[in-house]
């Protein structure tokens, strides 16, 4: 068989559909230079409230609160009306919650739409890469799912920049803050423009019974000039569509996730890559730059341009990612990347504890440096990779919840960190590291050594992993293609090697090797 290519309708469709990915990234991180706005903290008067610094960290935690009930409910939307309607809701729930948010006048109005706008970021995190997991090439796969971070962290750039600029508007007088909270509803707005023409998941129409659509967009998505014939296209649609028939006989609920062992292994593998990479606490120190800036002293523009600066570096860094992530084992590379991020918290938590009380201007240089250090082994190794790791390990049929479940974990794992993180980094410092440091350098270390890689391998062929062989109903090597018709394998070898094993073991010599395939 040819090696498969990409070709540029492929990566053009993934880049538009991106466009939920900067939703996402804008929404969450807009709060973080809205509260470094000081008209924001004038006009609703957070500054002379008691509950000030209560009603600033509510506003992160609903915001998280709304992103695991959000997400939770997509599934509802993605496997019965398909990948599309679920990234299309999310991107309307955006629309709705930025006009809103922009045009608050006052606090409690403003926190009811946090949480309608972490609801909608949340099922965008997530409906995006399950759509691009279901349309991307094996041998791809996790660079162009990578897209998604990488359009995720241009929306973050994007608020870095926005704030730092509206810092310097004073035109705007006490509303100076409502602009870059509009300007999430932007991009929203784009993709549900286009979203039209963009192809449904062939994999979820093939579970639709809408098996001639299906095969007419996978053939367009792997067109490939150098095969005429289609070859890797007519071969993998005739393993999804095989795969399919198997998934429809199989549960698909969330009790069935959670009861039969396979998939609660897969469930409890999303929940906890999700969670041990979130404690890197990268959303902390994104969410409250301007906060962690401001304790080590610097002054307040400086405290938007760096963490606008941030973002920037991450930007590259994610591209560089599309190209670096399908040579590596999943799980190495993930282990790794949560080491590395441990690391410089390591020296940032021991700068912070030494240093900043005397006011050392080259340890707090030291300290800025840290945080960009740390983008290196996050941008790299986890920004992107956790999206296309959550849909590799997921048939079809679960896709949609298995995803929801691990972006779910996000949210909750971030309602701890970011409800707790303006008191404590008042009331304990430095030692709020520890938070991180300590369960992130053991999960690194139990997903380097225990969770399976998922390197290219077809969608339907990781089940293989988990023990689900007899659910696998044919390998991709298995397809041979011989003018006009598809030769499968798979019943012949299979019966042969049970054929095999059976003598092996009448003579005692096969004991141990009846599950390969």
């Amino acid at each position: 068989m040819r090696k498969q290519r990409i070709n540029a309708f492929q990566v053009l469709i993934l880049c538009f559909v991106g466009l939920g990915s900067m939703t996402y990234g804008y929404t969450a991180s807009i709060i973080g230079t809205t509260l470094g706005q000081p008209s924001f903290i004038e006009y609703f008067e957070l500054d002379t409230k008691e509950n000030g610094t209560d009603l600033i960290s509510t506003t992160n935690g609903l915001f998280q609160t709304g992103g695991v009930i959000g997400t939770l409910l997509l599934p509802l939307i993605s496997d019965k009306y398909g990948r599309k309607w679920g990234i299309a809701v999310s991107a309307i729930l955006a629309v709705v919650s930025g006009a809103f948010l922009a045009g608050s006048t006052n606090i409690a109005e403003f926190i009811v739409f946090r949480f309608v706008a972490g609801a909608a970021a949340f099922m965008s995190l997530a409906a995006v890469p399950i759509w691009m997991n279901e349309v991307a090439p094996v041998k791809m796969r996790a660079g162009l799912v990578d897209i998604h971070a990488v359009l995720l962290i241009f929306g973050y750039t994007a608020q870095g920049w926005v704030g730092f600029g509206f810092y310097f508007w004073k035109q705007g007088g006490i509303n100076t803050w409502r602009p870059p909270l509009a300007l999430q509803c932007a991009w929203p707005l784009l993709l549900l423009c286009g979203l039209y023409w963009i192809p449904e998941s062939p994999r979820w129409l093939m579970i639709m019974d809408r098996e001639e659509e299906a095969r007419d967009i996978l053939y367009r998505l792997h067109a490939d000039p150098s095969d005429p014939d289609n070859e890797f296209a007519r071969s993998e649609y005739y393993q999804i569509k095989k795969q399919i028939a198997i998934d429809r006989t199989l549960g698909s609920s969330w009790k069935v996730m959670f009861t039969k062992p396979s998939y609660r292994k897969r469930a409890f593998l999303a929940m906890g890559l999700t969670f041990f990479i979130q404690c890197s606490g990268v959303l902390v120190i994104n969410n409250y730059g301007p906060t962690l800036y401001k304790n080590l002293g610097f002054s307040p523009v400086k405290q938007l341009l760096y963490p606008a600066g941030w973002l920037t570096f991450a930007l590259g860094l994610n591209i560089v990612a599309i190209f670096v992530v399908d040579r590596f084992p999943r799980n190495k590379y993930i282990g790794v990347g949560i080491l590395g991020c441990m690391a410089t918290l390591v020296v940032e938590a021991a700068l912070v504890a030494n240093f900043v009380p005397s006011n050392n201007k080259s340890a707090l240089q030291a300290a800025v440096a840290m945080f960009f250090v740390f983008q290196v082994p996050y941008s790299l190794a986890l920004d992107g990779t956790q999206f296309s790791y959550l849909g590799e390990i997921f048939p079809t049929h679960l896709r949609a919840k298995g995803v929801s479940l691990g972006v779910a974990m996000i949210s909750l794992t971030n309602i701890v960190w970011l409800q707790a993180a303006p008191t404590a980094f008042i009331t304990i410092g430095w030692k709020f590291y520890l938070v991180f440091i300590i369960p992130g350098t053991i999960g690194g270390c139990i997903i380097f050594f225990f969770f399976p890689d998922t390197k290219g391998l077809p969608l339907e062929e990781v089940a293989a992993l988990f023990g689900d062989e007899d659910e696998i109903a044919v390998y991709q090597r298995e397809i041979d293609i011989h003018g006009n018709e598809i030769v499968d394998r798979h019943g012949d070898l299979k019966e042969k090697e049970e054929v095999g094993y059976l003598e092996d073991v009448n003579t005692g010599a096969g004991e141990g090797n009846g599950n390969r395939v």
